[in-house]
């Protein structure tokens, strides 16, 4: 039988206040730096060690024994042999990395447990007292003070077990007590005292790169030193310094990994693949892409379509366990800010040998996809290949192209208008098929950020996506669909892009606030289609933008993991992604699988070797996933920075705005026109004092009963621009919302979710 669990001892749910005992020892900070000690260890230590250990001068000695006498008194350390000790195990002590938030308080995120005791339900709560000496990001020893009814336990660093970060990127100001740098991150709230002025050249106001020093001898404040100046913060290569900065982000590539890069030979050759140099592939891509991961050639027969979905074979460059490979791997994918790329694979491999550019032989592997007239697939096949790609467009050109047949844009492309004409029909045919299967129609506004040749901001506007986008879309899902359906058959290993079903709970509270809006919801469990008809329900009506964001609310994060538990946004039972590999690892991985399958390889591949033979499929679907999320805040907060910069010289203009979303202190709003979100504060409304209504996202006037809901339609003027918070705040032209308009205009294009 299986031993039971401890649960909590009551005593240990108490904040430790350490008393003094019979010899009068009282040093809290001595105390928590013993047991971090002994825990890091997970071994005994003598009192010589821990000397050592906590780097205290021979006279020192006394201290620990004291200290030590004080532990073992307190049932928290053990004497395990003459002049050794340990951590008693019935200590629940847990290892936890710090999300530190700018107010200070925070919380222990990927927690780790070595005792019997059972795991906690949520991550714990820090309060800014019971911080102590952790900055955002260490890796920290927890003890829990207490529970509470929410079963969110309270928890107190008791010391850092790994410093995680070094150095800082922040602003400097020279005042008159002294130098400081102010950190960009607004998770290190304390500023950094420079110990002398700075020797390099720097102005008031500059940013720059500050080395963390004497952090192990003061745990009160930050000190640092200079290490680089970056200049002025408005300036955009400064703003990508920044984020690259707070995120930890590999910039650049190492000398080691870049002359591999220069010097990789393809395996296998065009001399041994299959030949499609004769079908007529092009790639359609935006206007400033580099890196052409895809190209595409549509085929119309007596049976129907033919399909060719050819993709760089990156594998064919990259090898298991090279110097780029593990590189590519610790970046996990490409980031993109307005004007710039950190990519995933050194150039010579992303913007030239891998990149399908037209008018060159290239290495790719095929997915190659036979339709029916009705667009059901017939059959499929795999190949590794090489191709030609003769014709480069932009999203722009076949817009103009098949939508609104421009006759001088046409007439340059004679040879491609019936090729277009296949693929637009075919494209239909299957966005047809994908709708009527339960495909969700969420769409999620995008961002069209323009820089000027200064690397100003000139314009924010909503991203086009037409017909254009959606047929590269189309056929990039039923590639992604094909490869994940034929493994997932063939009971083979594969890295799944997963999406999982709803939270029970959040549709619960979705249906309740829908029967206060007197909106009548299918009463059947919340599958795609149910979505897609609440969806449909609303559409063109008032309630519309606020239903759809709830709904939204509603649904998981997707990810990577070899698991297949379908995709729900997509209503498909397999799918996976392929067709991005020169910009996603993810893609790398399952082309290595494919090449496998094609190879018939006689191995076991539970464990598929990625880039360290320690690496198991599922290691890397965590670790994966995790990087994209980190991709998407920098590229958010790089958005953000460059809309608090073109914002700023607006102040007093007026816009129309939609109500995103309400709080106690402030309500949320979304421009229209310009592509730019900010805050309302409550304190800026002079007509009343509004109270939340939580349950149905708004706010009502405690006096005159107005209220401001979720989804309404206002006029706001831009109040303030905080650079340094990524905040911007307006007020209300008037003292209460208009009336909702009946529709958000058709030029808000927004752009689908896969």
């Amino acid at each position: 039988m299986a031993r039971k669990k401890k649960t909590f001892p009551k005593r240990q749910l108490r904040a430790r206040k350490y008393r003094k005992d019979s010899k009068g020892f009282h040093d809290r900070q001595i105390i928590n730096r013993i047991i971090t000690a002994l825990y890091k260890e997970n071994n005994t230590l003598s009192i010589n060690d821990l000397v050592k250990s906590l780097n205290l001068p021979r006279t020192g000695k006394k201290t620990v024994e004291e200290a030590l006498t004080f532990l073992c008194q307190q049932n928290i350390a053990f004497k395990s042999s003459r002049n050794h000790f340990s951590l008693h195990r019935n200590r629940q002590y847990f290892e936890a990395t710090i999300d530190r938030h700018p107010s200070g308080f925070g919380f222990g995120t990927d927690l780790l447990l070595r005792s019997q005791f059972k795991p906690l339900a949520k991550e714990p709560y820090i309060s800014k007292t019971r911080m102590n000496s952790a900055l955002h990001g260490d890796r920290v020893l927890l003890s829990i003070v207490k529970l509470r009814r929410n079963d969110r336990a309270e928890a107190e660093v008791i010391g850092v077990i790994k410093r995680k970060t070094t150095r800082l990127a922040g602003i400097y100001h020279q005042l008159d007590d002294g130098h400081f740098v102010y950190p960009d991150d607004l998770r290190f709230p304390s500023p950094i005292i420079l110990a002398a002025p700075p020797a390099l050249q720097i102005n008031n106001g500059d940013a720059a790169i500050v080395k963390l020093i004497d952090q192990e001898r003061d745990h009160s404040r930050l000190h640092g030193e200079i290490t680089e100046v970056l200049g002025n913060p408005d300036n955009i290569d400064v703003h990508i310094r920044l984020v690259v900065e707070k995120f930890h982000l590999p910039s650049t590539f190492n000398s080691r990994v870049q002359e591999e890069a220069e010097h990789v030979t393809p395996l296998p050759g065009p001399a041994d693949r299959e030949d499609l140099r004769e079908v007529l592939h092009y790639t359609v891509d935006g206007k400033t892409a580099k890196d052409f991961d895809d190209a595409i050639a549509v085929e119309k027969n007596l049976q129907g379509y033919r399909l060719y979905v050819s993709i760089a074979d990156v594998s064919a460059f990259v090898k298991p366990g090279s110097l780029i490979d593990r590189d590519a791997y610790e970046r996990g994918t490409s980031i993109y800010f307005p004007g710039a790329v950190i990519p995933m694979l050194p150039e010579n491999l992303s913007n030239n040998l891998c990149s399908l550019l037209p008018d060159v032989d290239r290495l790719t592997v095929s997915v190659i996809l036979d339709f029916d007239q009705q667009g059901s697939l017939l059959k499929s096949r795999f190949a590794r290949s090489v191709i030609r790609s003769s014709q480069r467009f932009t999203y722009g050109t076949v817009k103009q192209l098949i939508i609104d047949k421009a006759p001088s844009i046409r007439r340059n492309h004679q040879p491609y208008l019936t090729p277009l004409k296949w693929a637009a029909e075919l494209a239909e045919l299957l966005r047809n098929n994908r709708r009527q299967r339960g495909s969700i129609g969420f769409t999620l506004p995008e961002a069209d950020i323009r820089l000027d040749a200064q690397g100003k901001v000139s314009s924010i506007t909503r991203a086009e996506n037409h017909f254009g986008h959606q047929i590269i879309e189309e056929f990039m899902l039923a590639a992604n669909e094909t490869v994940a359906e034929t493994f997932a058959k063939a009971k083979r290993p594969m890295l799944y892009r997963i999406h999982e079903e709803p939270d029970s709970e959040k549709i619960a509270d979705f249906r309740k606030f829908s029967q206060l809006l007197g909106l009548e919801l299918p009463k059947e469990a919340a599958t795609p289609k149910w979505y897609n008809s609440v969806i449909e329900k609303v559409r063109g009506t008032s309630g519309e933008y606020v239903i759809n964001t709830l709904l939204l609310r509603t649904m998981q994060q997707a990810r990577y993991s070899p698991d297949n538990k379908g995709h729900f946004g997509l209503a498909a039972q397999y799918y996976t992604h392929f067709t991005s590999p020169i910009r996603r690892y993810p893609d790398l991985i399952v082309h290595r699988l494919i090449c496998d399958l094609l190879m018939v390889r006689e191995q076991d591949q539970k464990n598929y070797t990625i880039s360290r033979p320690a690496d198991s499929l599922k290691q890397a679907g965590t670790y994966l996933s995790e990087r994209e999320r980190i991709a998407v805040s920098s590229e958010r907060e790089m958005a953000d920075r460059l809309k608090c910069q073109y914002m700023s010289g607006r102040i007093g203009d007026c816009f129309q705005a939609v109500i995103s979303g309400v709080s106690d202190t402030v309500f949320f709003v979304e421009l229209l026109d310009v592509f730019v979100s900010g805050a309302v504060s409550l304190a800026s409304l002079s007509d009343d004092y509004y109270l939340l209504d939580k349950k149905n996202h708004r706010l009502i006037g405690d006096v005159t009963g107005n209220i401001i809901q979720m989804g309404d339609y206002i006029e706001v003027v831009l109040l303030d621009v905080e650079h340094n918070k990524n905040r911007i705040s307006f007020t209300l032209k008037q003292t209460s919302p208009t009336a909702p308009h009946e529709k958000i205009p058709d030029k808000h294009q927004m752009r689908p979710i896969l």
